[in-house]
């Protein structure tokens, strides 16, 4: 879930931390730009780990802050794909069930990742599970709604889940010139630059309750 990324930055150093050891105010100075905050093709970056390198500060003309090359080694979240997690049911609707692990909320389980026959109950919204359904060509959507509360398996907000990472994906977010279209309803949605689409759809993932403590036949 967490590795580490070899990076490579210019950072100033204000006149003010001069008397402060300089591994101590590049390390500040490097949390403050990278913390919480996604590199494309890296992950979300949590806290510099160390320092591999650091060159002599130079002085640039006009700003009298000293520059540093360095090298350093950086602590980002980065799931790999088939590791299983243990995330929270933070949202769910017709198209999925969106997840967190508290510090990142862009994991997604999509209608298709998840174990059949389920549906999408409006009342509650929550996505539910039928263990007991075998038939394949009754379970459809009518169906499943229709179906008896106490065979339902929800996934309920907070619910604790365990998921499996099936895909990963990095988008550009970075701001450009005004489209043609800018002006249509839900154009202002922003994107996360990062997300990570995971599945429930086999044994032993989902609610621990479901693989512990149902029956035999669940």
């Amino acid at each position: 879930m967490f590795q580490l990324a070899i990076i490579k930055d210019t950072i100033p150093l204000l006149p003010a931390t001069f008397s402060v050891p300089a591994e101590k105010a590049l390390t500040y100075e490097l949390n403050k730009k990278y913390a919480n905050r996604i590199l494309h093709d890296v992950g979300l970056c949590i806290c510099v780990f160390d320092i591999i390198q650091a060159g002599e500060g130079k002085v640039r003309y006009g700003d009298g802050c000293l520059w540093h090359k360095v090298n350093f080694r950086l602590v980002v979240f980065r799931p790999f794909k088939s590791e299983v997690l243990l995330a929270r049911v933070k949202s769910s609707d017709n198209t999925g069930i969106r997840l967190t692990l508290g510090f990142f909320d862009d994991i997604h389980v999509l209608e298709g990742n998840l174990p059949w026959p389920s549906a999408f109950d409006p009342n509650e919204r929550a996505w539910f599970w039928l263990p007991k359904e075998t038939d394949s060509e009754k379970a459809q959507w009518e169906d499943l709604l229709d179906s008896p509360l106490v065979e339902r398996q929800y996934l309920f907000q907070s619910d604790v889940v365990r998921v499996r990472v099936t895909t990963e994906k990095f988008y550009d977010v970075e701001p450009g010139p005004p489209k043609a279209n800018a002006a249509a309803p839900g154009a202002d949605e922003r994107r996360s630059p990062y997300v990570v689409t995971c599945s429930i759809a086999e044994q032993g993932l989902g609610l621990r309750e479901w693989w512990t403590g149902g029956t035999e036949e669940a």
